[in-house]
């Protein structure tokens, strides 16, 4: 593998990744696993395991900027993620059990049709108006949308961050940046999950390509959680927007 090739690609693959994931908590895989099947031969399930573990610091230090911003509601995310993770396993279960249905462009999909419903119809709701929910009810929503999302997640194979975004900000009423923060917060954990998973039983993938994606994914993400926090919510949703829409069409193509 030409070591100039794998560079140019795990960059590209990176920055798609780590920008999703800053602005918008997308799950790596969407971008990276694609990227690094066509063009570089990987094995498409070890190109899940290292998109999976680009994830893990990438949403780390995306939820420790929105955190700082005070854009991130901790106890609730715990509250979701263990409902999602439970209920992955159970969605995994029931998938095995019904007949094959080809569902893997399902996350492409949503990225592109989500960035389409940012441009459109921003999210311009507010704090306060967050802060009305009480807390009992707040706790139960994220039970409820927790087991939603991990069983379509584990039913699908995929979707997880899109799927957070979108109940986050349409279901619970979550204000976009504390939606996003509140997702890389879960996904940290999800993908820590997955990366240990796939490696686990597929043993560990090549390492120049391995480093190289989580590297540039960190550092875009870093970049693009930094400009959303700083950034009005008009001018958030459509840079959110326009950026899911891009991705989506450039992993369509592929």
């Amino acid at each position: 593998m030409d070591l100039l090739t794998t560079i140019f690609v795990t960059f590209f693959a990176g920055m798609g990744a780590g920008l999703g994931t800053g602005f918008a908590g997308m799950s790596a895989a969407a971008v990276i696993s694609p990227l690094l099947i066509h063009f570089l031969g990987i094995d498409p399930y070890m190109a899940v395991g290292i998109a999976l573990s680009s994830d893990v610091l990438a949403s780390a230090i995306s939820a420790y900027t929105y955190g700082k911003h005070k854009n991130l509601d901790i106890k609730n995310g715990l509250i979701m993620m263990v409902s999602v993770l439970l209920f992955t396993v159970v969605g995994s279960y029931v998938s095995s059990l019904v007949p094959s249905a080809t569902m893997g462009n399902f996350s492409v999909f949503m990225t592109f049709l989500l960035g389409i419903k940012f441009i459109v119809k921003p999210v311009m709701t507010t704090k306060e108006s967050m802060s009305a929910v009480s807390a009992k009810k707040r706790a139960i929503q994220s039970v409820i949308c927790g087991v939603l999302i991990g069983f379509i997640c584990g039913f699908v194979g995929a979707g997880g961050g899109m799927m957070m975004l979108l109940i986050l900000t349409s279901v619970l009423g979550y204000e976009l940046k504390t939606a996003v923060g509140t997702s890389v917060f879960i996904m940290t954990f999800t993908a820590l999950t997955g990366a240990f998973s796939h490696f686990a039983i597929g043993g560990l993938p090549d390492v120049t390509v391995w480093v190289l994606c989580i590297v540039f994914t960190l550092i875009w993400a870093r970049i693009a959680a930094v400009f959303a926090n700083k950034a009005t919510p008009k001018t958030l949703n459509r840079v959110t927007g326009v950026i899911l829409v891009i991705l989506g069409i450039v992993v369509m193509i592929f």
